[in-house]
């Protein structure tokens, strides 16, 4: 195999690999699937692998193949990138888009301000914001969809990697009027007897809080499961229950119809950072987004994101 043409093989086994078929790697490639067959049958001949295990039109990659993929994915990006990347280093590149993935809590709270500062500094990058769940997101990181995702971790796959930069604390919320409001300093036993609004028990948080009642050996009732930051705060202030929340989603707002008491005590802060592929190559304009995230990473809990002038979450 002439070297020259390793580029365009690697493409077509990654294209395949990421697809699991050559027909819809041929079609992505604007290839027949002959042409794309022998790039990767050249491929394997180069490198005395063999890459796909076949079993009719379903392909797998074999242990080779993946390492293949994690090795040669990254590079490719960064060969695609580089047109850009030079106009970064030697000249002036303010066009184009980044691809964000993210979920509810963190484009209704923590990226509005980013937003309004990267569009301010880079008028002419675009921004295509996706709203995904979890599993989705990390689906699109994995296929190269987005650029990367903001969001919170805590169990972080081996081909993710996440970059936490904010910090914000566990609060309890409860309604004026509710018995808990009167208390300025609230123990687990307080909360015990009350009944609790949770996410859904798959969600992290239900999963995190049941962990820890029960490490204190407390009971605790379950009013009712809703999803959504936003829905659960509805609901208690309607004095259906009380609740333990991450203090992104508190507003000087929800302070007026709501009682608020740091929980730090009892349940860790959260963190909320930069979700990408291992290995991947970030497009200038994407990097740009990080660098301006980055630049928060002075603060502590409760990470000022905000302008300076502006009044932060508790």
């Amino acid at each position: 195999m002439y070297k020259g043409n390793l580029p365009k093989h690697l493409r077509a086994f990654i294209q395949t690999a990421q697809t699991g078929s050559v027909s819809a790697a041929a079609r992505a490639l604007y290839l027949s699937q002959p042409s794309v067959s022998q790039q990767i049958r050249a491929l394997e001949e180069a490198l005395d692998q063999t890459l796909f295990e076949r079993n009719g039109p379903q392909l797998r990659l074999t242990p080779a193949g993946q390492a293949l993929l994690e090795l040669g994915q990254p590079l490719l990006e960064q060969l695609d990138a580089l047109p850009d990347e030079f106009s970064r280093l030697y000249g002036s590149l303010e066009t184009g888009s980044v691809r964000i993935a993210a979920g509810e809590s963190t484009i209704m709270h923590l990226l509005p301000p980013l937003l309004t500062r990267f569009r301010r500094l880079h008028p002419g990058i675009g921004t295509d914001l996706q709203h995904v769940s979890g599993t989705e997101g990390l689906n699109r990181i994995r296929q190269s969809e987005v650029d990367f995702a903001v969001g919170s971790m805590v169990d972080v796959p081996p081909d993710i990697d996440y970059r936490p930069i904010y910090h914000f604390k566990p609060v309890l919320i409860a309604a004026p009027d509710h018995p808990l409001a009167r208390r300025q300093s609230i123990a687990l036993s307080d909360i015990s007897p009350h009944g609790l609004i949770l996410p859904p028990r798959r969600r992290t948080t239900y999963q995190l809080i049941d962990l820890v009642f029960q490490r204190h050996n407390l009971p605790y009732r379950v009013n009712l499961e809703i999803g959504g930051w936003e829905v659960i705060k509805r609901y208690v202030s309607l004095g259906m229950g009380v609740s333990i929340v991450t203090s992104i989603c508190i507003t000087d707002a929800d302070r007026e119809r709501l009682i608020v008491r740091d929980m730090s005590t009892f349940f860790p802060a959260r963190s909320y950072g930069v979700v990408m592929r291992k290995g991947a190559y970030l497009s200038p304009q994407a990097q740009r987004f990080v660098d301006l995230m980055n630049r928060d990473l002075f603060g502590g809990i409760d990470t000022p994101i905000h302008e300076p002038s502006a009044t932060l979450p508790a």
